[in-house]
């Protein structure tokens, strides 16, 4: 978990720097697509295209993915890279990580993860200091978006339960593949033809590392994590997450942290702490029953 951590914290980071060259719909289309062709590439090199898992062929499951892909894909990622233009990139790593707060109550009455109280307390305190992270920005604009991608998130991990039986690789390349090609077909619309693009090295640079190290093998840790542990203990890992986004907005953008964000950021991590303390406390007992 500790490679999702990394991998996700530095993504606005990668997108501030990169998006000097591209309009901010194009990049992130074109992060998902790239990380879609890269894992049906390990699949194809590692033989594994006849495979009924790599192409499903259950009633219904090209519905789930597709829905996958537009909540955890088109709309997490739009919301993510439109976000950074009203925020920090620290700031925008919090409030799009909060998806461990968001997802208490859908896995309890979805999947029967009943939260303890000291969970509920958690999740009350960790909301306060989200509050306290996006008053410098008005409380609109960039940090709407990022919640909105926290949302998205929430809902591809509350999904990813849906498709145990679909291979990792396979799903997260479908996921990427098809929630990529309906963003291009937002940026289309609403910035016009990819024909502004600097290919530049810097550019190319982002896209390749956000692709690859920040997405597409995150991504397949993520969802094998969810299928194996409850979603609240999972999703609180992502508590690091926003660290780290902190560290590599001050290391590489030379962004500073107001007393009022850095005051957030505390509370926020203290309340995840909190959150999975609670859960690896009450995977102990289950555990020794077993």
């Amino acid at each position: 978990m500790l490679i999702v951590v990394v991998g996700w914290g530095s993504c606005y980071a990668l997108i501030t720097w990169g998006m000097r060259d591209v309009p901010v719909l194009w990049f992130a289309s074109l992060r998902a697509l790239v990380a879609g062709l890269l894992l049906l590439a390990v699949l194809l090199i590692a033989g594994r295209q006849a495979d009924a898992t790599v192409l499903p062929r259950r009633a219904g499951i090209w519905s789930l993915i597709g829905v996958l892909a537009l909540t955890n894909v088109t709309l997490t990622f739009g919301a993510m890279f439109a976000s950074t233009s009203g925020l920090t990139a620290g700031a925008a790593a919090v409030l799009s990580n909060s998806a461990p707060l968001l997802i208490v109550l859908p896995a309890w009455w979805l999947y029967a993860e009943r939260p303890r109280a000291v969970e509920i307390a958690g999740v009350a305190i960790g909301f306060g200091g989200l509050v306290l992270v996006a008053a410098p920005t008005g409380l609109g604009g960039g940090a709407g978006l990022a919640v909105l991608a926290a949302a998205g998130i929430t809902a591809g991990a509350l999904l990813a339960r849906r498709l145990t039986d679909v291979d990792l690789l396979a799903l997260g390349a479908w996921q990427f593949l098809l929630g990529g090609t309906a963003l291009s077909v937002v940026a289309a619309v609403t910035e016009g033809p990819p024909t502004t693009i600097t290919w530049s090295a810097r550019f190319i640079t982002a896209l390749l590392v956000l692709s690859a190290g920040a997405t597409a093998l995150p991504y397949v840790l993520w969802f094998g994590e969810l299928r194996r542990a409850s979603l609240t203990s999972v999703t609180a890992w992502t508590l690091l997450v926003p660290v780290a986004g902190v560290a590599f907005g001050v290391a590489i953008l030379g962004e500073r942290v107001t007393l009022m964000e850095g005051l957030g950021d505390a509370i926020v991590i203290a309340a995840l702490l909190l959150v999975i303390q609670s859960s690896r406390a009450a995977d102990r007992p289950r555990a020794r029953k077993a």
